[in-house]
C-alpha cells in the first residue's frame, strides 16, 4: 500500500526558506508534496484550485502578507478545515498577537538548523488535522 502524502502549501518568498523547509520534511521523513506560493495573490489563487492539507504561511511576502492572507482566509467557509500554521522569523508580540487572535494554529519560527525545523515539523503533522482542528492555548501556541 502506498504511503499517504500530506498536500502542503508553503507561502514563502524567499528560496534559501523553501530549501530548508523542503530539506526539514525530507529529514523529518513526512512524505508530502510541497507546492510553493511565492506571494500572497499566487496563494489565493493556489488556494481556489485546490485546498491543502496544511498551510505554512510567512508573514512577509509581497503582494499580500501572511497576517491579512489568514485574515481572508478564516472569513472563507471554505478554509474552515484548513490548518494555518505561520511560518516566520519574527518575535515581535504584534505580530504573535495578531496571527493569535486571527485564527492561525500555531506560529512556528524559523529554525536555525535544519534538525530544529525537523523535530517542530514532526511536533506539527503528529496532530491529526482532519480529524481536529486544534487551536492550542496561547501558551502553547509558539514553536520554536
Amino acid at each position: 500500500m502506498a504511503e499517504e502524502r500530506n498536500d502542503v502549501l508553503l507561502a514563502e518568498d524567499d528560496n534559501d526558506d523553501v530549501l530548508v523547509f523542503e530539506l526539514a520534511m525530507k529529514q523529518a521523513e513526512i512524505p508530502a508534496k510541497i507546492r510553493v506560493a511565492q506571494d500572497g495573490d499566487k496563494l489565493f489563487t493556489m488556494l481556489k484550485q485546490l485546498i491543502p492539507d496544511i498551510l505554512f504561511l510567512d508573514i512577509h511576502m509581497p503582494c499580500k502578507d501572511g497576517i491579512s492572507c489568514v485574515v481572508e482566509i478564516r472569513r472563507n467557509k471554505d478554509y474552515d478545515h484548513l490548518p494555518v500554521i505561520m511560518y516566520t522569523s519574527h518575535t515581535t508580540d504584534r505580530y504573535i498577537e495578531d496571527s493569535y487572535r486571527n485564527g492561525a494554529n500555531l506560529y512556528l519560527l524559523k529554525s536555525k538548523t535544519v534538525q530544529e525545523l525537523a523535530a517542530n515539523l514532526k511536533r506539527i503533522f503528529s496532530v491529526d488535522w482532519k480529524k481536529n482542528m486544534y487551536f492550542p492555548p496561547k501558551q502553547n501556541y509558539i514553536l520554536s
